[in-house]
Formats: C-alpha cells, structure tokens, sequence
C-alpha cells in the first residue's frame, strides 16, 4: 500500500471520528431519556437512595452534554430537541409520580404541567401559524427549571437520605409556583408580541 492511499485512509478515519464524536451530546440525551423508567420505578417502590443516586446522574448528564456541545461545537439541530425533551419528561414523570405519592401537592404539579402544555401549545401554533420560533430561553424558563430540579432532589433527598423541614421544602414549592406562573406568562407575551410584529410590520 503507497503512502498516499495510507495517508487517505487515515485522513477518512480521523473525519469520520469527529463526524462520530458530534454524537456524544445526542446519545448522552438519549441516556438521560432512557434514566425516566428506572428513576420513576424506584420512586414507586420507595427506594428513595438509589432514585435520588439516577436524578444527580441524570442532571449531571444534562451539565456534561450542554458543556460538550458549547465547548466543542457539536450543537445540532437533533440536540435541540432532545436536551429540552429529556429534562421535560424527566422532571414532569417525576412531579407527577410524586404527587401519586402524596409528597408534592396537587396544585403544584397541576402548575407545572400547565406550564409545560401552555408553552408546548404557544411553540406548535407558532410554527403553523408563521415560522419555527427562534429564540433562547428566557432567564426565567432557566430558573424554574432549576427550582424544579432542586424540588425533586430535595424531597428524594428527605425520603431516603436525611429528613428536611416541612416548611423548606414548602417554601421551595411556592417558589416554583411562582417561577412557573411568572416564566409562562413571560413566553405568552413574547409570543404574543412576535406574532404582531410578524403579521403587522407597518404598525
């Protein structure tokens, strides 16, 4: 074999492993999609360690495949679905499983799945009714996220590890109402708002 053609063969391998490599966010996605079932089951059966020990893989996988993307440029089309899909079903299976539970009350799961369905349905009558919204997520949207993950965390943290104050993870519950409240009706507007300037440019 010349040189030329080992030259060659290396140069495909070395792209091919990058084109590979631009993956890595995706299928890390996918893991954290794949940790929902397993999360929830343990949740069910009140093995709250071993489920709280998935939720803190799952949300360091979530900080692993947004440094990955940003730092190495592997964002795609495909990774801005899943990221925001992964943390959806895993934060919204969880409010609702433990509510099934009795350890977070009603209304404010009731609140965050709202939320979800209000921003899901402004989103898909966006896209039909003018264009795919381009946009970054909002400060607020970021924060309830948190707070949301934060809940969780802390009510698998006082079932299987250490119990907290009733009136912490009370106070943290209001403080995700509010956020969700606040977060939402900040994307009705700015949909709202979009949708005038799109389809009254004169005004």
């Amino acid at each position: 074999m010349c040189y030329c053609t080992v030259l060659l063969n290396r140069r495909l391998a070395k792209r091919c492993i990058i084109v590979d490599a631009k993956h890595i966010p995706n299928l890390i996605s996918v893991f954290r999609i794949l940790l929902v079932y397993p999360v929830n089951y343990l949740m069910l059966d009140r093995q709250f360690g071993p489920a709280l020990g998935l939720f803190i893989l799952a949300g360091l996988s979530d900080g692993l495949d947004g440094f990955l993307a940003k730092h190495y440029h592997w964002q795609s089309r495909l990774g801005s679905y899943l990221d925001p899909l992964a943390d959806k079903l895993l934060l919204v299976s969880s409010f609702l499983t433990l509510t099934w539970m009795g350890l977070v009350p009603v209304w404010l799961t009731s609140t965050v799945v709202l939320r979800d369905v209000v921003i899901l349905s402004g989103a898909i009558a966006y896209y039909f009714l003018l264009k795919p919204f381009e946009g970054q997520p909002h400060w607020t949207s970021k924060l309830n996220t948190f707070l949301q993950l934060l809940l969780v965390f802390s009510v698998l943290f006082s079932q299987g590890v250490r119990p907290l104050a009733d009136n912490l993870l009370l106070a943290l519950g209001n403080v995700v109402f509010i956020t969700s409240l606040v977060s939402g009706a900040i994307y009705v507007r700015v949909w709202g708002s979009s949708y005038w300037r799109e389809t009254h440019p004169q005004s």
